[in-house]
């Protein structure tokens, strides 16, 4: 939660008390008025001309058709600098503003918190709060903070009294509300028969530790870095710093030592008549300390190695990251508890699919049982048949036999007559047996071809969704094909543009070749040109030496021919020629060689023409 969060949160109970119709709308004139103050208290100019025109009026009154939170991020929040103002005179301004509308209390109660602790309290609910509007406090950061009060009062937290009040639905679906927390607080519940300077004092610690972002405070003794003599100090740890002051009231600061990486904690031994010794080692110097006992020794090491840590993991508090860290735990637990509704889901799922396969069973059962019946009522009507039979044929041995007593002569035939009724009957009775195995393998062959029936079903509807899902895949690839058929063509395109291009830019460097030797052959005429230019050049100066020897007294001008007459040459010790020689000598150490020869090539030409003329002088 950066800093921004912070301040819109306490900003959001500002607006919100300035809402009086809960319209989410704010007449012109208090959003005057709530700028200025935030631009007051967060150090910061106020520029009204912006929200003039960032606010203009309409034919419906002051509605803003663009909102209030533009302009506050734009000219407000982005301007803010961290470090140049005091958070708490924010919290105390937009706490001022809306605890006059929603903070009621009966002030004769004495159970009513003071002003300044439901101040800290609300201050403790924004931090903890969620990151979401309207600003609410989950239970279990309610419980967390409520057992931080108790343990800084040094009680224990017990909350089967606040267990009606958390059980309830909305309180488990949206959280809590701060108003609705400062009146469960007021009730007394927490605070029963606990004097309240005890409370004030633990919602301080509690604020400090929280908001104020102190991992640890107390005194310690501590050794000078110049008289080297030992001092006791209050000392307040935080991620950032330790600092330490006179007194625990914190008023005369006596020094600030900066945290980082390369800090870190030891245990000295005993020495100089103190015990439970321990330095805070820095680039620049060692602290010496000596705590009241091996437990606040300990207490305090682990505290600065985890400001330390805090500071190399670029966390600005520690409360800030148990609570990200406590988030993400409900997050898992909102998860495995929605695992496990799903799991039960399941199960339900496969219960009701099992009794249902149970009572289909049941309904197999019942017709195995009628079948068995139906095989049963066979099987008698068989028996009778065979017993009508076993009496037909009783009947007819008794025939035979008064017949064998009256006919001694067919007794023979008749002994071999019931003879082969004998063998037909025990053939009838095996019969009767290979009937009996038949029905049998009749029963089982029934129940075996029911169970193949309902295999044979189910293997036909795995067939059918994996054909399903063979005809899915088949047009996939397809559609890959198609896709990739593109992609191919699209790729033989470019590479025959490229190949075009590549043809062009060839073409041009074969022209840029060829411009190139036709200016390297005109640079080498134009050198030539140059040399033969430098030699004629040379060639007259030479001539000009020549020419330019003084003349004396009484002597005559040599004549050059018929295009020259006679002129006279001054003297060296003439001094307008000393001084032209100067000057000319100084043009020629600035101006450069190729300059000088042209120079030189126009005044001969001069030269010539004035001695033409017959009239020439030379500077």
């Amino acid at each position: 939660m950066d800093l921004r969060s912070e301040l819109l949160k306490s900003i959001w109970y500002g607006f919100t008390a300035l809402d009086l119709e809960k319209s989410g709308k704010v007449s012109k004139s208090q959003l005057k008025v709530l700028s200025h103050n935030l631009c007051t208290v967060l150090s910061i100019p106020h520029d009204p001309v912006a929200l003039e025109e960032h606010f203009r009026d309409d034919d419906d009154g002051p509605v803003s058709s663009q909102g209030y939170m533009p302009y506050l991020n734009k000219y407000i929040l982005d301007k803010v600098v961290e470090g140049s103002f005091n958070k708490e005179n924010v919290d105390e301004l937009c706490w001022t503003l809306t605890a006059k509308k929603n903070y009621q209390t009966d002030k004769n109660s004495s159970t009513v918190l003071p002003e300044k602790d439901a101040f800290r309290l609300w201050c403790l609910f924004n931090f903890l709060s969620e990151d979401k509007y309207p600003l609410v406090m989950v239970p279990d950061e309610v419980e967390y903070l409520l057992k931080k009060v108790c343990m800084a009062m040094s009680i224990e937290f017990n909350c089967v009294e606040l267990e009606d009040f958390f059980s309830q639905d909305s309180v488990q679906q949206s959280g809590i509300t701060v108003w609705v927390f400062l009146q469960m607080m007021n009730t007394g519940k927490l605070t029963k028969g606990i004097d309240k300077s005890i409370v004030s004092m633990a919602i301080e610690e509690v604020y400090r530790e929280i908001v104020g972002d102190v991992l640890k405070e107390g005194y310690l003794w501590k050794k000078g870095q110049l008289r080297r003599n030992w001092k006791e100090r209050w000392f307040t740890l935080r991620p950032s710093n330790l600092s330490y002051y006179t007194g625990e009231d914190r008023k005369e600061c006596q020094g600030n030592i900066a945290l980082d990486g390369n800090c870190c904690v030891e245990v000295l031994p005993d020495r100089d008549g103190k015990r439970c010794m321990f330095c805070l080692k820095t680039l620049s110097k060692t602290y010496e300390m000596s705590a009241s006992d091996t437990k606040q020794r300990q207490e305090w090491t682990t505290a600065i190695q985890t400001a330390i840590r805090l500071h190399v993991e670029g966390k600005t508090s520690l409360h800030k990251d148990l609570k990200l860290k406590r988030r993400e735990q409900r997050e898992q637990r909102e998860k495995r508890r929605q695992a496990k509704e799903e799991e039960l889901q399941r199960l339900r799922a496969l219960q009701e699919e099992r009794e249902r396969k149970l009572a289909e069973l049941e309904l197999l059962k019942e017709a195995q049982k009628q079948a068995q019946a139906l095989l049963e009522q066979d099987e008698q009507r068989r028996r009778q048949q065979h017993e009508q039979l076993q009496q037909a044929l009783e009947v007819q041995l008794r025939e035979a036999e008064e017949a064998r007593v009256s006919m001694q002569a067919e007794m023979a035939l008749k002994e071999e007559e019931a003879e082969r009724q004998r063998k037909r009957i025990q053939e009838l009775e095996e019969m009767q047996k290979r009937l009996e195995e038949a029905l049998q393998q009749e029963i089982k062959a029934r129940l075996d071809e029911e169970a193949f029936r309902y295999a044979q079903a189910g293997l036909l509807a795995e067939e059918e969704e994996k054909m399903k899902a063979l005809m899915s895949l088949q047009e996939e690839q397809e559609e890959y094909i198609l896709k990739t058929q593109r992609e191919k063509q699209e790729l033989k395109q470019e590479m025959e543009a490229k190949s075009r291009a590549l043809d062009e830019a060839q073409r041009q460097l074969e022209e840029v070749r060829a411009n190139r030797h036709r200016v390297d052959q005109d640079v080498v005429a134009a050198q030539r040109k140059l040399r033969q230019a430098s030699t004629n050049v040379k060639h007259w100066n030479v001539q000009m030496n020549r020419l330019m020897r003084p003349i004396g007294p009484g002597e005559k001008r040599p004549s050059l021919g018929s295009s020259f007459s006679s002129f006279q040459i001054p003297t060296q010790r003439d001094p307008g020629l000393r001084l032209r020689r100067r000057s000319g000598s100084e043009d020629q150490d600035e101006e450069s060689k190729e300059n000088v020869e042209n120079r030189a090539g126009c005044d001969l030409e001069k030269r010539h023409s004035h001695a033409s003329n017959g009239d020439m002088d030379i500077p």
